[in-house]
């Protein structure tokens, strides 16, 4: 059995200088003074704010006590069964404690990091604790999630915001419930602590009174060259996008190349993070030459460009410059999250048209169907205020874009910094994903509201013929070229049943693969790692449910099946020599990853024209 660290003698361990604590807490002291004089400063020349997000959620909440008080016999019922769970806890707990048979009562989900430390499951404490904790969080979700008579907006915000409260009150978030903390804590002798108080304070100043999530881990990324390190050149730019082609890292390629399509909330390095993760440096390993487009962060010049702009002059602009740079007239394509999105708009025109250069379409946790559009009909609903166009033409940066990724994933990537930084004191998170995260870019006002309104409220998109784009009706019965969904068990962004009911809508060949972890983590994952695993089911069922029970797990990655599928596609075989950008019709404009990938990039103005444009 797991057991707090021993004691380093019969005193216990020696306490640091006693000047050097009461250094530490005269600073940290201090710089809470000022701290706190400047945040009531610059609240004063504010002026009182009108909570108006806050009373929503108040009246949500209020809503649901009233319906759970309606019929008290239901909850009665489910208190009841909540503490018959917690009796049992106790008895298998006392089994444990005797060395008898026992079983859990409650347990994690399958890959929830925080109870990765062998002290969750060894130690009789801490086991208690984490179980008690899993069955309160279980039962407060299931009643909420209950609730009768709600609305369906209001039923969203409850429970996206009690799954955020149940996130916030795990034990990991907590020194005298996190064994790993209480370890450091002792042989640090408390220091742990102290650095991670001041950490948290050199946060709040930064912040200007907000602990923001930081960019770069404090200085340790850096783009270039710690990450988004993959040699490749910008080949083509507009005010919408750069183009980025890879050098190629072997002999022959194949004849198709690949396009990748990001969503444009976030830039697109989360294909090409560090060298052991990066996606497109492994693509170009296996010999496909890789393109990915680079969004523009928008400015004031861009707030008219909406989601037709993206489809003319985004994703088919980019699609005419690989053509031009390969001389290719069959490419394959590459969508994730919203990218994903706009792929399959572009897909349904392009088969309304008569466009066959798309020789194969991959969706990866891609939100396509908005029946159940998870945390994003969420966040669009809390940003959908009166006068939301004046808030947005004020600083261009779009709700979806700050949000989307950090609260559904709060465990990866908030809380995990929260106990690195503060509990351990171990200084600011070296995370590519928490770099990543934060990166967001600026959306058109326009772009934002098509999205709101036609596809996140209306679900126009799997609709038959329900959006008209850059001039033609769109159906994405019509795209029947073969088609490779990657959707995740844990993504709450896009929940994999969804993907699953779009997927099953296309008139081609479908390959559809439930990926582990979530709609990040789930994605950045390299086969060296050998996580996560996959599931695969070769027929399509009509219930998403029994697709999962009929399918079979796989260990390892989904990169290597992805990759399997892609080359069995018709004419994939053919190789021709390694393209090196600039040898085609386009020229080298730059060095990737590109002025739009840094932080402060603005396009080129609407007089000038596009470079390297077709």
């Amino acid at each position: 059995m797991t057991t707090l660290p021993p004691v380093d003698g019969p005193e216990g361990p020696s306490l640091p200088p006693p000047a050097d604590i009461a250094d530490s807490y005269v600073e940290v002291a201090q710089r809470a003074s000022r701290l706190l004089a400047e945040t009531m400063r610059r609240w004063s020349r504010r002026g009182m704010a009108f909570p108006s997000e806050e009373l929503q959620v108040a009246k949500a909440f209020m809503d649901v006590s009233a319906r759970l008080l309606a019929n008290p016999y239901r909850l009665a019922q489910t208190q009841m069964a909540m503490m018959r769970d917690h009796v049992h806890l106790w008895q298998q707990s006392m089994l444990k404690t005797m060395g008898m048979p026992f079983h859990a009562v409650a347990t994690p989900g399958p890959g929830d990091p925080r109870f990765a430390d062998q002290a969750w499951e060894e130690n009789f404490l801490f086991d208690f604790i984490k179980q008690s904790y899993l069955i309160t969080a279980r039962h407060l979700q299931g009643t909420v999630a209950r609730a009768a008579g709600l609305d369906a907006a209001s039923q969203r915000q409850v429970q996206s915001r009690t799954e955020q409260y149940v996130a916030a009150l795990s034990p990991t978030n907590f020194a005298l419930t996190n064994p790993e903390v209480l370890r450091a804590t002792f042989y640090s002798n408390g220091r742990n602590l102290i650095n991670g108080l001041r950490e948290l304070l050199k946060d709040l100043e930064h912040g200007a009174g907000e602990v923001r999530l930081p960019k770069a881990g404090g200085g340790t990324f850096h783009l270039g060259k710690d990450i988004t390190a993959t040699p490749g050149k910008v080949v083509f730019e507009n005010e919408l996008l750069q183009l980025i082609q890879y050098l190629p890292t072997t002999a022959e390629q194949h004849r198709r190349p690949l396009l990748i399509v990001p969503p444009w909330i976030n830039k697109y390095y989360v294909f090409d993070l560090r060298e052991s993760n990066s996606f497109v440096r492994w693509a170009t390993d296996q010999g496909l030459t890789t393109f990915v487009i680079s969004w523009a962060s928008a400015d004031e010049k861009l707030t008219h460009r909406s989601f037709d702009d993206y489809l003319s002059d985004g994703l088919l602009a980019a699609i005419d410059a690989v053509e031009m740079a390969t001389g290719e007239q069959e490419i394959h394509l590459l969508g994730y999250c919203l990218g994903g999105t706009l792929l399959m708009a572009t897909l349904a025109w392009m088969a309304a048209r008569g466009d066959t250069r798309a020789a194969s379409a991959t969706f990866l946790a891609s939100i396509i169907d908005f029946s159940d559009a998870g945390e994003v009909r969420t966040l669009a609903e809390r940003n959908l205020p009166v006068g939301v166009d004046e808030k947005l033409r004020a600083d261009l940066e779009s709700p979806l874009a700050t949000d989307t990724f950090r609260i559904p994933h709060a465990n990866e990537l908030l809380w995990s910094f929260v106990i690195n930084s503060y509990l351990l004191g171990r200084g600011s998170f070296p995370a590519d994903l928490l770099y990543w995260s934060a990166d967001a870019t600026r959306v058109p006002v326009a772009l934002h509201r098509f999205v709101l309104e036609n596809l996140v409220e209306a679900n126009r998109l799997v609709q038959p013929g329900g959006l008209s784009l850059a001039g033609s009706a769109i159906d994405i019965g019509r795209v029947k070229i073969p088609c490779y969904f990657l959707s995740t068990i844990e993504d709450r962004i896009s929940p994999w049943q969804s993907s699953y009911l779009a997927a099953r809508v296309l008139g081609g060949q479908v390959r559809f693969v439930l990926g582990g972890a979530g709609h990040v983590t789930g994605l950045v994952n390299p086969p060296a790692a050998n996580r996560h695993g996959y599931w695969i089911n070769t027929a399509l069922p009509e219930s998403a449910d029994d697709f999962l029970s009929g399918a079979t797990r796989h260990p390892g990655s989904w990169w290597t099946d992805w990759q399997q599928w892609l080359l069995a596609q018709a004419g994939d075989s053919a190789r021709v020599p390694a393209r090196t950008p600039g040898d085609g019709q386009l020229e080298v404009i730059e060095e990737a990853p590109g002025r739009y990938a840094a932080a402060l990039a603005r396009p080129p103005g609407p007089g000038q024209a596009a470079r390297n444009g077709p």
